[in-house]
């Protein structure tokens, strides 16, 4: 298991457009991205964090490479971003 950790900061009248976005692509996410397990959204007032849960780092690391992440999830996210996101990876060890 993994788990793909990102960071956005969103301001609080972008925050409803934003997590439309998270809607719009949880089931596709789900459905087409290989190891894909879980996906949630983690909303607090300093920022907005998605939650992703794979099967192995590996699967993780593809879907950031995935089209559906670069060329769906991320142009869509852009303009409600209030600077870059920060992205992390977590191996999980049992």
């Amino acid at each position: 298991m993994a788990y793909l950790e990102i960071t956005l900061k969103v301001s609080n009248q972008n925050r409803q457009a934003a997590a439309g976005v998270y809607k719009k692509y949880r089931e596709p996410f789900l459905e087409q991205i290989k190891g894909a397990k879980s996906k949630q959204l983690l909303i607090r007032d300093e920022d907005v964090q998605v939650l992703h849960g794979f099967a192995s780092v590996a699967d993780a690391n593809a879907y950031l490479e995935s089209s559906l992440f670069t060329q769906d999830v991320v142009k869509e996210l852009t303009p409600y971003l209030d600077g870059s996101p920060e992205v992390r990876v977590y191996d999980v060890v049992e």
